[in-house]
């Protein structure tokens, strides 16, 4: 299951756009907590997870903290909307690419299920590795060995800065891993990406660039060519 981080475009400075995408199993039965709920890791692992010997958290640190997740659709960032869009499959991008329902709000399916991801559950845990969660807009029980999936894209109010750029994975190992997604290194992933989604004309501009370069190299090796004896 996948988290890509990325700067908001339309506000960079104080927001970063979450996008949801892949599925796993549920290692355990248990339930989400919704934000009202205590936040204690230790007590309630089923919606929690801890990084593998790392920390993501880089600036303006918080401790057992959930903070909302503004939907996407219903933002107003809407250059983080058409950026999102021209990269779901079919609308046009191929290098990358995110599900056809990226900018619908960010959902958890588990089973025949859902609720709504409302928040982001933050814990800066030094030295042994920072803490991620999610909390749902209602309490969320699950059992265990049922399929679940996440999909959709979320406003957080944490400038990118607050992280460190890099893939961070949850751990194997008892409350390490949440309890809706397989018992293993990584089953949970979260790319912080520094820089905002490239626009598409940027990739025409570099693809432009790369074809000039070609044209000029081999018209230049034509006119050596033509002046051998």
């Amino acid at each position: 299951m996948l988290i890509n981080v990325y700067p908001s475009q339309d506000n960079p400075t104080t927001q970063t756009l979450w996008i949801f995408s892949g599925s796993s199993t549920a290692q355990s039965s248990d339930t989400i907590r919704n934000s009202v709920n205590s936040n204690n890791y230790g007590t309630y692992a089923g919606d929690n997870w801890e990084l593998f010997n790392q920390n993501i958290y880089n600036a303006n640190k918080i401790n057992d903290v959930n903070v909302p997740l503004s939907p996407l659709f219903s933002s107003s960032n809407t250059n983080d909307i058409a950026s999102v869009r021209t990269r779901i499959p079919g609308g046009g991008r191929t290098n990358i690419t995110f599900a056809a329902n990226a900018t619908n709000t960010p959902t958890i399916t588990i089973a025949s299920g859902n609720r709504t991801i409302s928040h982001v559950f933050i814990d800066d845990d030094d030295p042994s590795g920072d803490d991620l969660g999610i909390r749902t807009a209602s309490a969320f029980s699950y059992s265990i060995g049922q399929s679940s999936a996440w999909t959709g894209s979320g406003i957080l109010n944490k400038p990118i800065g607050d992280f460190f750029a890099g893939t961070f994975n949850n751990r194997s190992g008892a409350l390490s891993a949440p309890f809706f997604a397989a018992n293993s290194d990584g089953s949970v992933r979260v790319v912080v990406n520094s820089q905002v989604i490239p626009e598409p004309e940027e990739y025409t501009l570099i693809f432009g660039l790369f074809a000039l370069g070609f044209v000029l190299f081999h018209r230049r090796q034509m006119q050596r060519n033509a002046n051998k004896p």
